[in-house]
């Protein structure tokens, strides 16, 4: 039993982090190689930069649904509302496995 909650803990600390860098890492990926981002942010710097920050997957979304002609469509506004639902449980994740661990066993 002990070993399964060692694996469980294991597996539930990869996910946070998987949640917590992959969308940040491919952002930065995005904002590089491509001109996507300083499109969909009409060349800002600090509004991106805080979307990476702190709503990573909103801004993921926002930056993959933004269309050059029409801005966002209401189904990219659909996509963009599940990235935002994606931040908020990757943040109460994090509180979720602090619980977790804090638990007597």
């Amino acid at each position: 039993m002990v070993l399964l909650c060692t694996i469980v803990a294991r597996m539930c600390c990869f996910a946070l982090v998987l949640g917590f860098l992959g969308p940040r890492i491919a952002f930065v990926w995005v904002w590089l190689a491509t001109a996507r981002v300083d499109l969909a942010f009409n060349g800002g710097f600090w509004v991106p930069l805080a979307g990476m920050l702190f709503l990573p997957w909103t801004s993921l979304v926002y930056v993959f649904a933004w269309a050059p002609v029409g801005g966002v469509s209401a189904l990219g506004w659909v996509f963009v509302g599940i990235g935002l639902l994606l931040d908020i449980a990757t943040y109460s994740s994090r509180a979720a496995q602090r619980r977790y661990e804090s638990a007597p066993a």
